[in-house]
């Protein structure tokens, strides 16, 4: 299973800053006798907890014997309920669509870190799935900022849609920078992009519910892992305000790797870890100069 604690429907969720909370029915339904059974046979590890989520969510016996089916299948829990608990919000997941880690809560502490202390920051989600990242840090900041976002995914972008709406955020269709209006070139504060970075060799080796229901887009990262970020620190001194910070999620052994591509494209990086949530953020930070934004040859020394 992808998460080790499964998503609370008590947990808080701010509806004033982000609008996201689904209520659970006034009267949930009783487990029936064999739904704990049935999910830990199917190899849910906290499947009590799931029990009380699922009946919490369906609308009736009829659609929690659907969930149940669903979720038996493989199926991850959050497709399952429609939601996920990121940072303490509910954010709507759509079956297909890249379900947030909680690990990238970390990213989104670091990313609120960075953010200007006045004004309103412009803040740019890449790879934005569900838009979790963009909302989470938009919330992070008491409502504070500009929010963009951007998906290749259509699908990705819908659900995002969905999640900035109550946040007055802009979601767009299309190739990392690509899909960015050509106002924000060189005036994003924070920009967060969460490339994909699992090496295509590792892909088999995932759980089945991220290999089978993930889209791989969302997941492969190329030969080493770090194809997408490469793309990513070609062009992000040039879309970055001066002092800005690009931020992203690696693993801790491909830590040094993608700190060295982000140093070759002009940017200061900072490696940060979380061994509570097992996460490693880099920051790379758009120098404070006065003159044109620099570009990166390309050339990475190893």
């Amino acid at each position: 299973m992808h998460h080790t604690t499964p998503p609370s429907p008590s947990s808080p969720s701010s509806q004033s800053s982000s609008q996201l909370s689904r209520q659970s029915p006034q009267s949930p339904l009783s487990p029936p006798s064999d739904l704990v059974g049935r999910l830990r046979a199917a190899g849910c590890v906290f499947a009590e907890d799931e029990a009380q989520l699922l009946c919490q969510t369906a609308s009736g016996p009829a659609e929690l014997r659907a969930m149940t089916a669903r979720r038996v299948a493989g199926h991850p829990l959050e497709h399952v309920l429609g939601w996920a608990e990121f940072a303490g919000l509910r954010i709507a997941v759509d079956p297909g669509v890249f379900v947030p880690r909680r690990r990238t809560e970390s990213l989104v502490r670091c990313a609120a870190a960075c953010a200007p202390d006045e004004g309103t920051p412009v803040l740019v989600d890449l790879c934005c799935g569900t838009g979790a990242v963009g909302v989470a840090l938009l919330a992070a900041l008491g409502g504070r900022g500009e929010l963009h976002a951007a998906d290749l995914d259509p699908a990705a972008v819908r659900c995002a849609r969905r999640n900035l709406a109550p946040a007055g955020g802009h979601v767009y269709e299309g190739d990392l920078f690509a899909a960015l209006p050509g106002s924000l070139r060189g005036r994003i504060d924070v920009l967060t992009a969460n490339v994909p970075y699992v090496p295509t060799a590792d892909i088999p080796l995932l759980p089945p519910e991220a290999r089978d229901h993930e889209p791989r887009p969302a997941l492969d990262g190329g030969p080493d892992g770090l194809s997408l970020l490469r793309r990513v620190a070609a062009d992000a001194a040039a879309w970055l305000a001066p002092g800005g910070a690009l931020l992203t999620e690696t693993s801790s052994h491909q830590a040094q790797p993608a700190a060295g591509l982000l140093s070759a494209a002009g940017l200061q990086v900072t490696v940060t870890t979380d061994p509570d949530l097992n996460a490693t953020t880099l920051t790379a930070h758009r120098p404070e100069e006065t003159g044109p934004a620099p570009r990166w040859d390309g050339h990475v020394d190893r």
